[in-house]
This record gives C-alpha cells, sequence and structure tokens, in this order.
C-alpha cells in the first residue's frame, strides 16, 4: 500500500482550508486509515462510526480485537452522537481539561462501530488539544477512533518518524504536524461510576483531577500483573511501549544501578540504560549504551521523552535495557505505568 506523506504547521492559520488537510480528510471520509499528530502522542484514525474503517486500524497495528479504542471529537455536540448520557462529573472534568489529555469513559449509544468499544457499554472519548487534529475532524466530519500510531506492543511515537517505522505501506497517510508535546497518552477516567477511577494514568495527574471533582479512585488493575479479561480502556491488558531488548526497572541507589550495570556486563551482555541526565552523569561504568530522558527537576521532561528514548534502543546492539524508577505521584504515575508496561513488571530491587 502506497502510503501518503503530509507536512503540516499547526501554527497556520486556518488550516481547515490546507490541501494536505483536505486530502487526509478525503481519505478518512473513504473510510481509509490516517495517521496523525495530537498534544500526547501519533494517532492512527478512521471513522468511528464505520466497523470497516475501523478493522483497518486493528490490521495496520497488529491490535488484539479486544483492546477497546479512544474516540476523538472536536466539539462538544459531537458527544450527543456517541454518548447516552454525560453526568455531572464528566462535565466539570471537561470544562476543566478539554481540549487536553484525558479521555472519558461514558455509556455509550447505538451507531458507534461495535469495534471501537469492544463489545462493552461504554466508550472512551476525548478532545485532543492539537489543531492539525481538529481540523482533520472539523474538515472529515468524523468523530475519529484513533490508538496510537504504532505496531501494537511497542513504544508509542511522538515523531511522524517513528509511525513511519511502524507504519509505512500498512496505511494510507501520515500528517507530519511536529514532534509531541505531552509525551504520555491521555489520562482515561472511568465517569459511569459514583466516584470516578482512573483506568490509565496520563497527561492529566489524579492530584488535578481531584482538585475538580474531589475523590478519585485508582483502579487496582494498574497494580496488578494479571491481564484484564475485559479492559475498559487502552493500556488495562497486554505488554505495551516495548523496545526489542528487555527491560528491567532498577529501584534503588545509584551505586546499585552501577553494581547491577557490571553485574550483567560479567554475563557477556551489552547492557543499555534508560535514565534523567542526573543520573547518567554519575553513571561511571564504561561500555554501556546510555540514553537520557528528561531531568529528575521537572518529570514532564522525562514523560516527554521517554517513548523516544525506548525506541532509539532498537537502534543498538544491546541485550538488555536497565531503567530508572520514578516517584508515583503527578505525572510519576503516568511514567512508571509505562515503563511497567514495558518491562513486563519486572524489577530489580535493591
Amino acid at each position: 500500500m502506497e502510503t501518503k506523506l503530509w507536512a503540516v504547521d499547526k501554527e497556520e492559520p486556518v488550516l481547515n482550508s490546507y490541501p494536505q488537510i483536505m486530502e487526509a480528510a478525503s481519505l478518512l471520509k473513504q473510510n481509509e486509515v490516517v495517521a496523525f499528530p495530537t498534544e500526547t502522542v501519533y494517532g492512527l484514525g478512521a471513522n468511528a462510526l464505520s466497523d470497516q474503517a475501523v478493522l483497518k486500524i486493528f490490521e495496520a497495528k497488529g491490535r488484539p480485537s479486544d483492546n477497546p479504542l479512544i474516540v476523538h471529537i472536536s466539539r462538544i455536540e459531537q458527544l450527543t452522537k456517541l454518548v447516552d448520557n454525560v453526568p455531572e462529573l464528566a462535565h466539570k472534568l471537561m470544562d476543566a481539561f478539554w481540549p487536553g489529555p484525558l479521555t472519558l469513559v461514558l455509556p455509550k449509544k447505538e451507531g458507534v462501530s461495535q469495534y471501537v468499544t469492544a463489545g462493552l457499554g461504554t466508550l472512551a472519548v476525548r478532545m485532543p488539544d492539537h489543531a492539525v487534529a481538529r481540523a482533520l475532524m472539523e474538515v472529515s466530519g468524523l468523530p475519529l477512533a484513533a490508538p496510537s500510531a504504532n505496531l501494537s506492543g511497542k513504544p508509542s511515537p511522538t515523531t511522524s518518524k517513528h509511525v513511519e517505522e511502524d507504519l509505512i505501506h500498512r496505511i494510507a497517510g501520515i500528517v507530519d504536524g511536529g514532534a509531541t508535546g505531552v509525551g504520555l497518552e491521555s489520562t482515561v477516567v472511568d465517569c459511569t461510576t459514583e466516584v470516578p477511577v482512573i483506568l490509565r494514568p496520563g497527561g492529566v495527574t489524579k492530584e488535578e483531577l481531584e482538585k475538580v471533582v474531589g475523590k478519585v479512585d485508582v483502579d487496582p488493575a494498574l497494580f496488578s500483573q494479571e491481564e484484564q479479561h475485559k479492559p475498559k480502556s487502552p493500556g488495562m491488558k497486554y505488554t505495551h511501549y516495548a523496545p526489542v531488548a528487555p527491560v528491567y526497572l532498577i529501584e534503588g541507589s545509584e551505586s546499585f544501578l552501577q553494581q547491577t550495570i557490571t553485574d550483567a556486563q560479567r554475563k557477556g551482555q551489552k547492557v543499555g540504560v534508560l535514565a534523567t541526565e542526573e543520573t547518567i552523569a554519575q553513571i561511571t561504568t564504561t561500555e554501556i549504551t546510555a540514553i537520557a530522558c528528561g531531568t529528575k527537576k521537572d518529570l514532564t521532561t522525562v514523560a516527554s521523552q521517554l517513548y523516544d528514548g525506548l525506541r532509539a534502543f532498537n537502534a543498538t546492539k544491546v541485550d538488555v535495557i536497565f531503567s530508572e524508577t520514578f516517584p508515583r505521584t503527578g505525572v510519576g504515575a503516568a511514567i512508571m505505568n509505562r515503563l511497567e508496561k514495558a518491562a513486563g513488571h519486572k524489577l530489580i530491587k535493591e
């Protein structure tokens, strides 16, 4: 399959009239699959109302069919065609965080493709804060089902180059709108319960949510190594975000990390290290492949660089990757969720 590539500057005025957007939107209206940027990661978009279109997403990604998708909208009014009921707490969260990296799980209406919801009675919806994404939806007139634009299980894409690496010749087009900002997928919150429940941590933190709606629970499945039989959200089932080499999370001091590296090298392993700039500066062990992802002073930098760092190891010849761990507060909760999935919960503790 030929994959068309379009470059679009999200800062350009009146994006809706740009020929690149119009051509990409035309393909979406023909039930083709097109990758596009959001403020979190690149999404793989298709008409959420068409079984034919949505099935092409699963085929391109190699994604299991029981893993639900998030539907992206450009206007609040679109919700009336997609969901049955919007509770007051959901309205409060929309007012506070839309457009932005927050997905809400709500009771679905008939008409949405059954493959979007994986047979569930709920639908995950968000409004992205990215001009290119919204322009595509406005011009196509469609709500777009859009998981991350990568092969299933691989690190999510934060640049169009990442999308090309995984999906060239597998999809109809890629809209290059530059690097994404947040770098991790949206926070997913179940709003069908009396107390909202975080199903996947992401760009909006638990602390930020609680300032708006009070108590917010966290799904205990996030802390379990068991696979979820009927996941209500993407990211709750299967190993995700993984590079080719196995990843191990290292919990302990910098000297413990160095000792772990040395032990692996004595076994003849080529070692990769994913860590903050500060931690890498302290490593004295030689002959390692060290990739920095942000700074401890600002964990949002770690979030924005995490997937790029994980992907970068695929161009190396490392046998094993050791990753720094982070506090589970604020955006650290989302970072650790992705790292645990990438590592398959493999942890080496001091």
